[in-house]
């Protein structure tokens, strides 16, 4: 594989330093890697494959020689440089949702349409991270029995919100241990030992940005627009990892075995799921891992066609830096 120059642009942030551990793991084929992010971080030192580099502020020069440019910085930067630095050369892997839905911008799982990497124009978009791990588990069923009605509930880490939401939830979680009362600031209310309905702004039609997100991305991610899905997105006091109860309709029914034996071939899952055994997957575990984890696999109650599934994973790793990072490797492949 042919060595490529890297720009990492939101470098000092969680996804950012993300990116850099999956590159290093990964052994991704790189000449030099170049870190930048806001002003405020600009002359900051991180180590990058045992090098140590220093975060410059991202500029409309900044993508001069790049190859790959991994953005996660937040939409409106991505809205400002991710067209320079396409003009410039470099193929964009976006993190944010500015590109999500623009029908000439490819929106990419690796497991699941990694064809639609080749329509790129400069810019690819990498999905929401709660949409990744629920069609990283569903796609397969879906190639063996088409799904028609997706109803999920998700289960979200305050890591989702990125860095300041991590400390307000441990700082409040202190404070409320020790008696005192919580201040919140990231969120609307306080996070510690509570959960909050609401992730992105409302809507007219009373869903939030969030839930919207896991209907029109899975839609264009699995090349299926007919399913009909319906998602509740919570926020829960877990700095990592998200989970989703997953409701599905499919054609005909399917046995929890038939599912359990397609899962256990599918390409980014891993199974776990013995309830007698009190296997099942958890975000704890799931923390630092690369998979998805899928468990509790049962039959839907409420329709003969259904089935129910509880589905986790590390919502920075495979939810946002791995996922970029597999994109990065099919253009070094192609």
């Amino acid at each position: 594989m042919e060595a490529k120059n890297v720009a990492i642009v939101g470098a000092t942030g969680m996804v950012g330093q993300e990116f850099i551990r999956v590159l290093e793991q990964r052994s991704y084929p790189m000449t030099s890697v170049k870190l930048f992010a806001s002003d405020r971080s600009h002359g900051r030192k991180m180590k990058v494959c045992g090098e140590e580099l220093e975060v410059t502020e991202t500029t409309p020069d900044s993508f001069k020689g790049i190859d790959i440019a991994l953005f996660s910085a937040g939409a409106d930067i991505s809205k400002r440089f991710s067209p320079i630095a396409a003009r410039t050369g470099a193929v964009v892997v976006d993190n944010s949702a500015a590109f999500r839905m623009d029908p000439e911008v490819p929106l990419v799982v690796p497991e699941i349409n990694p064809e639609d990497i080749k329509k790129h124009k400069g810019i690819i978009a990498n999905p929401n991270c709660s949409t990744i791990q629920m069609v990283v588990a569903l796609y397969p069923l879906h190639k063996v029995n088409p799904i028609k009605r997706i109803t999920v509930a998700t289960y979200q880490s305050v890591s989702g919100t990125g860095l300041a939401a991590v400390d307000e939830l441990t700082g409040q979680a202190r404070v409320v241990l020790e008696g005192g009362k919580a201040a919140p600031k990231v969120y609307p209310y306080q996070i510690a030992f509570n959960v909050l309905p609401e992730i992105d702004v409302f809507l007219e039609n009373g869903y939030t940005k969030e839930e919207w997100k896991l209907v029109d991305e899975t839609h264009k991610i699995m090349h299926a627009p007919e399913i009909a899905i319906s998602a509740t997105c919570v926020r829960v006091p877990v700095k990592i990892g998200h989970s989703e109860a997953v409701q599905v309709e499919f054609s005909r029914p399917m046995s929890p075995d038939e599912a359990r034996g397609i899962l256990s071939k599918a390409p980014g899952v891993t199974l776990m799921d013995d309830p007698s055994k009190r296997v099942y997957p958890y975000p704890l575990m799931a923390a630092g891992q690369d998979d998805v984890y899928v468990g509790r696999i049962r039959k839907d109650a409420s329709h003969p066609n259904g089935l129910v599934l509880w589905v986790v994973s590390d919502n920075i790793r495979k939810g946002a830096a791995l996922n970029a990072v597999q994109i990065a490797e099919k253009l070094v492949e192609k």
